[in-house]
């Protein structure tokens, strides 16, 4: 049996779906059924059986899936300390990250950090918090980079660590014709009756939004779920909803678009989120780069 095919087994085992298991493992899936058809001629007995749309572990699965879950982490842990002995910052380097700041400043980072470390290998997976840190509690990820908002703060299981990087305003967006357009402030217990944009139920911007209206007993009228900030602007532009939108998400903006500061203030931190059972050369480098590119200011928002 060997490593790849226990390590390809393993995620199988996880997420109980052959397709589920190619996205997180970046191969096709007959690639993945390949692995698990010459895995169980090794064995000798089925590992899996179908399940309605999915599958199911076997008896004999159950037993490999076990082994092979606590042989990957024994590998990784062998190569996590094997790059530590020489502070090597080469390899793989999996990271998740919310869009809005892949966009600001991710990328910009991991450009910097592979122009200065060549032998990198960075691998890039946006979403959202739901489903990066599972990722990155079963060690598909090494690092990611997620939001925590001042109406719905990010909670963390344990094992894994925090680093905060910055906090930023967050404003209402209407459309210029939108009565509260020419507000210097709103208030949010103002904001009664709104049509709202935002991200899918689940998310942490979604429960956000939700929490922070509802604690000002504001009922949340979300008629447009988009996944991106930009979808987004584009509906607040057309008049059909308003929307919270943090600052580093407000550029570009679209025309007809204006942003109104709100009362309290919504914030919403970013930060990178690790294991904090040890982490490799490689996620030390890229949490100092993250650091040291957001100290120098995230973008500022499109003027008004």
């Amino acid at each position: 049996m060997s490593w790849e095919r226990l390590r390809v087994f393993a995620a199988v085992a996880e997420h109980t779906s052959i397709t589920a298991a190619a996205e997180a493992l970046h191969l096709t899936r007959p690639a993945v059924s390949q692995h698990v058809r010459k895995l169980e001629r090794e064995a000798g007995c089925r590992l899996v059986e179908p399940d309605g749309r999915g599958i199911r572990l076997t008896t004999a699965g159950q037993v490999l899936a076990s082994a092979a879950r606590s042989i990957t982490a024994t590998v990784l842990d062998v190569e996590r300390d094997l790059a530590n002995i020489h502070e090597r910052i080469t390899g793989p380097l999996r990271v998740g990250a919310v869009t809005s700041a892949l966009r600001a400043f991710v990328l910009d980072a991991l450009r910097t950090l592979t122009t200065r470390h060549p032998q990198l290998d960075p691998a890039l997976r946006d979403g959202e918090v739901i489903d990066l840190i599972p990722a990155l509690r079963a060690r598909r990820l090494d690092a990611v980079v997620l939001e925590s908002w001042s109406g719905w703060p990010a909670r963390m299981p344990p094992g894994v660590a925090l680093t905060d990087l910055f906090t930023e305003d967050v404003e209402l967006a209407v459309a210029d014709d939108h009565p509260l357009a020419q507000r210097s402030v709103v208030r949010i217990d103002e904001l009664h009756g709104q049509r709202w944009t935002s991200c899918p139920p689940g998310t942490e911007a979604h429960e956000a939004l939700v929490q922070t209206l509802r604690s000002h007993s504001v009922d949340a009228d979300v008629r447009y779920c988009m996944a991106d900030y930009a979808t987004q602007l584009s509906a607040v532009a057309a008049g059909l909803a308003s929307a919270l939108v943090p600052r580093i998400a407000q550029s570009p903006r679209p025309a007809g678009v204006r942003y109104v500061p709100c009362e309290p203030a919504v914030t919403r931190t970013i930060a990178v989120a690790t294991a904090d059972s040890g982490s490799t050369p490689a996620v030390r480098a890229l949490l100092a780069e993250l650091l040291r590119t957001t100290d120098r200011g995230e973008p500022a928002p499109a003027p008004q």
